[in-house]
């Protein structure tokens, strides 16, 4: 090849070079502008979700000019939206649950026969399941009340016809036209009318004291079968149409683990939208449910929330003038403590140096009168007490070094 073929190939080279470079760059441009769109939408995005949140977090506590705050349905708090047809609804309708509640058996107390049915009951109730489960178990405070309110209107019954029987029997013995067998055969009833009654008080009122005992629990089981509107084929159905299809897939589903759960002696039962209603207020109001039931939570509204919560400075300022008021207390009782004590002290110590007192009272006394007694009778009574005075001290002193010395001894 020659010089000039060699330049004309190494011109197109680069020529090809030269291009594939401002491609490149174009397309660096052009990424490089996409990016910055894409970031800038999701700032956008970022900044009308952090808006929205804050509208969101606005309407659940506005404050007014009473300091009162806006009232906002609870069921936009749950993990479920509503409680229809047996079924609790969560998602949106995506998903429908139905709860069977089992009642337990007393393994323990079974013979060995028995044990082996229960467990091969369950391992049968295990392999015929087709589809997830979940088994629950609620731990709840047997509220007697209902119990008691049961028992108050029977006995109410029971005492309302022993008045009348004793009413009759007083009647029977007045008219004076009924023998002693009668007599006797109305008293003997009405005896036992009074027993029963009396019975019926005793069990009233030891159950109103077993009542009083909170430590009396029950536990609940459940399972809980899910079905999901996507297993369906067509996904074309309204709600209604969907709402169908879950009722009778969960109730199909439901009754078959019945069925099957009474190889192991173990009944169970589909809960009604009643019942599903409690389960939820127990689990969602441990607290609260032991206090007030499902009949009065409802009857009290407690259906909606109210965001009331006080700022945690207004708890601190509240929990301090607590404190501040127990201390000032306490100040003002120590001091009027002291203020008491003065005044005792004073009359310990007039009491401890009462008899000194009265000495040198009684040698003033001798000193002021001595031209009515005589001076040298004076003198000799001054001097008298005063040798009292120094004996006393002498064995007061030698009662000290006495204890002194046993306790000394003694350590």
């Amino acid at each position: 090849m020659t010089n000039n073929e060699i330049s004309q190939v190494l011109g197109i080279v680069l020529g090809v070079m030269v291009f594939i470079l401002f491609v490149l760059l174009a397309i660096f441009i052009f990424l490089k502008l996409k990016s910055g769109n894409s970031s800038k939408r999701t700032n956008d995005d970022m900044i009308i979700s952090d808006s929205s949140k804050k509208g969101k977090k606005e309407n659940l506590k506005t404050p007014t000019v009473n300091n009162m705050y806006t009232k906002k349905s609870i069921m936009d708090f749950m993990e479920f939206d509503k409680i229809e047809d047996n079924m609790i609804v969560q998602k949106k309708g995506r998903r429908f649950l139905m709860v069977v509640e089992c009642q337990g058996i007393n393994y323990d107390l079974m013979s060995q026969p028995e044990k082996i049915a229960v467990e091969e009951g369950f391992q049968q109730f295990l392999n015929t399941l087709r589809h997830p489960i979940q088994i629950y178990i609620q731990t709840r405070t047997i509220n007697l009340g209902k119990s008691i309110d049961g028992y108050k209107s029977k006995v109410k019954l029971v005492e309302d016809k022993y008045n009348q029987m004793l009413l009759r029997y007083n009647q029977m013995r007045a008219s004076e036209t009924y023998n002693q067998n009668d007599l006797d055969r109305e008293f003997y009833e009405l005896t036992k009318q009074k027993n029963l009654l009396e019975y019926g008080k005793d069990l009233i009122n030891n159950t109103e004291k077993m009542s009083l005992n909170k430590n009396i629990l029950n536990k609940n089981y459940y399972i809980i079968v899910p079905y999901f509107p996507e297993e369906s084929e067509d996904s074309h159905y309204d709600y209604e149409e969907i709402k169908n299809m879950a009722f009778s897939e969960l109730y199909t589903k439901s009754q078959s683990i019945i069925r099957t759960l009474t190889a192991s002696s173990i009944t169970g039962k589909i809960l009604s939208s009643e019942e599903l209603v409690e389960l939820l207020y127990v689990a969602y109001n441990r607290d609260e449910s032991e206090t007030f039931g499902i009949e009065k939570a409802i009857r009290a509204g407690y259906d909606e929330l109210y965001s009331t919560a006080p700022d945690v400075y207004e708890k601190k300022i509240k929990a301090l003038d607590e404190i501040v008021n127990q201390k000032a207390i306490e100040l003002a009782n120590e001091t009027i403590d002291k203020v008491k004590s003065r005044p005792q002290q004073i009359a310990e110590e007039r009491e401890n140096s009462m008899e000194e007192l009265i000495s040198k009272m009684a040698q003033m006394v001798l000193d002021q009168n001595r031209e009515y007694i005589g001076g040298d009778v004076a003198q000799k009574a001054i001097e008298e007490i005063q040798k009292e005075e120094k004996g006393e001290k002498t064995d007061e002193k030698v009662k000290e070094k006495a204890t002194r010395g046993r306790k000394r001894k003694t350590v």
